[in-house]
């Protein structure tokens, strides 16, 4: 069964490896923050990163909180040197978490790259979104959890 929206935000469980620090889980689970599931391989993930560098300029200074999570879909993905490489490539500076065993993602019922999980201010999924058009489907929510 899928996280479903209202739900809480699960704990980071099983995570390898933090690169760029450890987030702080207390004040993540406290929300707002936006989990996003990606990995090296995945083409469809390095195209969207501009644009969460994008959301991570101007949803940042207003108070949400990013942590990306790296999953790999294949062997290859699990090299961390390799993840480390991408992570300066496409300007990642936001806690990421190896997730080589996939922990991570069990705990968020999830089996996509990208994926992104979107939680409000009190922990609680506000929405979920992969693929292509994922961050098409997650903007409105953003604007609306951030309208001033």
């Amino acid at each position: 069964m899928a996280l479903r929206k209202g739900a809480d935000m699960p704990d980071i469980t099983g995570v390898t490896e933090w690169l760029n620090g450890e987030p702080d889980l207390a004040k993540v689970k406290s929300g707002p923050t936006l989990v996003a599931f990606w990995a090296i391989s995945c083409h469809i993930c390095h195209d969207n990163m501009p644009t969460t560098r994008q959301w991570k300029a101007k949803y940042e200074p207003l108070g949400l909180n990013f942590v990306s999570i790296h999953m790999p879909r294949q062997q290859e993905d699990t090299d961390v040197e390799k993840v480390k490489e991408q992570i300066a490539k496409y300007g990642i500076t936001e806690p990421c978490g190896i997730d080589n065993m996939h922990s991570a993602a069990q705990v968020f019922e999830n089996e996509w790259v990208p994926a992104y999980f979107l939680f409000d201010s009190e922990g609680k999924m506000a929405n979920r979104a992969a693929g292509e058009y994922g961050l098409k489907m997650l903007q409105t929510a953003l604007e609306k959890m951030f309208e001033q």
